[in-house]
């Protein structure tokens, strides 16, 4: 069931006092909370969380979502600022609203389209999930870069390797992320490729810094 962006928000506060600064439990009034606000009834509804004398702490399952809200936060970040290069102030608010719209997996795929960041902007750690286990054992077998495809080849895009934001911007505005399927059609005078129903051409520094799960090695 989804939390609702309240309880989500307090699941994030309470990760970060527990795992991070040092607080297995905070004060209702540190949270600037009652004991009746719905959200955190829904939090003890769902088993997430436990409440003793007025300090709440979270319980197994409640830690597991925490973790997640805080990644899907941070990850928001990374994105804002690499992305879109929004300014601090400007992406952490666009952060604060992005986090709360990304359902299971979308966090993986934006998580490869960054890279598999360790930090957010501010130097925090983005918790890894599986998919950053993988890439940092480099389990990427079967994945190469779009240049060394031959005419007709084509698979999963694995992930992007530009960190320039402007290259970022133009491969997203053609539908290039993760998990998209791509199909090299021809690799002179330039690489051009297809995605969904659109022909697109890149050179070969970008076609470089894409990488392509090939379909006879899934």
């Amino acid at each position: 069931m989804k939390l609702s962006n309240a309880a989500e928000d307090i699941l994030e506060r309470l990760w970060i006092g527990a795992f991070e600064e040092g607080t297995p439990s905070l004060h209702l009034s540190e949270l600037k909370i009652s004991f009746d606000h719905p959200a955190l009834q829904e939090l003890i509804g769902q088993g997430l969380i436990l409440i003793e004398d007025s300090r709440v702490r979270l319980l197994s399952g409640g830690q597991r979502e925490g973790q997640s809200v805080v990644r899907k936060h941070r990850l928001s970040e990374r994105l804002m600022m690499d992305i879109f290069d929004l300014k601090e102030a400007q992406a952490d608010d666009r952060a604060c609203e992005f986090e709360h719209l990304l359902s299971e997996g979308v966090d993986s795929k934006i998580c490869a389209l960054l890279n598999h960041p360790e930090r957010c902007p501010h130097g925090k750690t983005i918790p890894p999930d599986v998919c950053c286990h993988k890439a940092r054992r480099g389990d990427r077998s079967g994945v190469v870069c779009l240049s060394k495809l031959k005419a007709g080849q084509g698979g999963e895009i694995a992930y992007l390797a530009t960190r320039e934001p402007r290259k970022m911007q133009k491969l997203m505005s053609m539908g290039v992320l993760p998990g998209s399927r791509i199909r090299l059609t021809r690799t002179f005078p330039s690489y051009i490729f297809r995605v969904g129903s659109s022909d697109f051409a890149v050179d070969e520094q970008l076609a470089r810094e894409i990488f392509v799960r090939l379909d006879d090695e899934r």
